[in-house]
């Protein structure tokens, strides 16, 4: 029997802290998506090791079953190598999924619920979704009109295809943070600046609304967190002198563990 004892795995575990959710760029989120992947090859090289195991266990099983039918002698050693497979198998798997938990950012989704995110984002011109990082990102422009925190008709008919798809069975052990950014364009418009008096107000407002508009679709609320990072987290540079960039008006909807 071949298999990797456990004492000997060097596995690097990061919990999950509160930069699970950034979305702007720099070193950190460089440091972060490097030690995500490291630690995605070893779950991957784990999970096909749990392959291998589960299939020799099998082996040896269906031995032992015909063996106790002869009265073999050898029933006892066979009876011992299942038994110690069974349990490197059930210590693999309790590693794995810990390995997976503490994953930074990232939400080892089902494949039943990322393959429905990937039909859901290439069907509509105002979602991407990252499956790497568990994370939907919704076009601002799109989802409110200009500095206002209200969910056009449109997208909330899309807010609901995604509530419903969230609301499977097999996404419902995930919890769900909505993160708002802006631009740094200047809010001017008095009326916008009553109601949303920073960039960061106008952000958190914006979460809320999506927060809610899930909430309305059936989502739990124990489910749902909101940020609002405002300008300071963009993904690509704004124009100079506070032109903005239509690409930092987003809001991010992360997929993450219960808890997380």
């Amino acid at each position: 029997m071949r298999s990797v004892r456990l004492s000997t795995l060097i596995v690097v575990l990061v919990l999950v802290g509160g930069v699970a959710f950034v979305g702007g760029c720099g070193s950190g989120m460089q440091d972060r998506d490097l030690a995500n992947q490291t630690q995605q090859r070893e779950i991957a090289r784990l999970q096909s090791e749990l392959g291998a195991l589960r299939l020799e266990r099998d082996q040896l099983q269906k031995q032992l079953d015909a063996t106790k039918q002869t009265g073999d002698v050898e029933v006892d050693a066979l009876r011992q190598k299942v038994a110690a497979l069974e349990e490197d198998l059930a210590r693999k798997e309790e590693l794995i999924k810990s390995m997976q938990e503490k994953l930074m950012g990232v939400s080892p989704l089902p494949v039943e619920v990322s393959t429905a995110l990937e039909d859901f984002a290439r069907d509509s011109d105002m979602v991407e979704f990252d499956s790497e990082r568990g994370l939907v990102r919704f076009k601002s422009d799109l989802l409110f009109e200009k500095g206002s925190d209200t969910v056009t008709s449109t997208a909330a008919e899309t807010i609901k295809t995604l509530s419903n798809i969230l609301n499977s069975p097999q996404a419902k052990q995930f919890d769900i943070i909505v993160a708002g950014h802006t631009d740094d364009m200047r809010i001017a418009r008095p009326a916008t600046k009553e109601a949303h008096p920073t960039n960061r107000h106008l952000a958190s407002h914006r979460a809320i609304s999506v927060a809610a508009a899930m909430e309305s679709d059936g989502i739990e609320p124990k489910r749902l967190s909101t940020r609002g990072f405002g300008e300071y987290r963009p993904v690509e540079e704004n124009a100079p002198n506070k032109g903005g960039n239509p690409k930092n008006r987003r809001v991010e909807i992360y997929i993450v563990p219960q808890g997380a």
